[in-house]
């Protein structure tokens, strides 16, 4: 059985009624989310594009990747990454590597979001949308971000993995 509670903009609400792997019945709230792409920018010496972005439900601002909602379900990711790259940060990438994906909250929420690397990068116009409220787009060494995050000055989930496994793909990368 399922009961939709709320359908919104981003999210929909759903309650679910499931049986478990363990044999047992029960009930299971669900946030649907349509999945989202998040970028590790990083140019030739190394530093990667840091937004310092407004997060209401997280009473302030952030330091993030660049990274949005896929406009559709179908949207490929790549294409929804090199779109906030060039939205948020002024930037277009030569090369969109995949990273991987992450389940943010996979106890109640569908979100997916796919990581990329970028590489190339080229600046170009940005086109920032109305609820996107940036105060700084900063280029960090690389090493030098990993550090922010071992301080807790990045705490962000998708920015941390976007950077470590973009930190992990450089150094395989320089090996090869």
């Amino acid at each position: 059985m399922v009961r939709t509670v709320y359908e919104g903009r981003l999210v929909n609400l759903r309650i679910e009624r499931v049986r478990l792997p363990n044999g047992r019945d029960t009930e299971l709230e669900i946030m649907e989310h349509r999945g989202a792409a998040a970028v590790a920018a990083v140019d030739d010496a190394r530093r990667v594009v840091l937004l310092h972005q407004y997060r209401y439900a997280a009473s302030g601002y952030l330091w993030e990747v660049p990274a949005g909602v896929l406009d559709r379900a179908g949207e490929a990711p790549a294409a929804c990454a090199a779109r906030e790259l060039r939205e948020e940060a002024g930037l277009a990438a030569r090369e969109l590597r995949p990273l991987g994906a992450i389940f943010t909250t996979p106890g109640f929420c569908t979100e997916r979001i796919h990581l990329f690397l970028a590489r190339g990068l080229e600046r170009v116009e940005h086109a920032r949308e109305d609820d996107e409220v940036i105060s700084e787009v900063r280029e960090v060494a690389l090493d030098e971000a990993l550090a922010m995050i071992r301080r807790g000055e990045i705490v962000d989930g998708k920015t941390i993995a976007a950077l470590y496994l973009a930190a992990d793909a450089l150094r395989e990368t320089a090996a090869a």
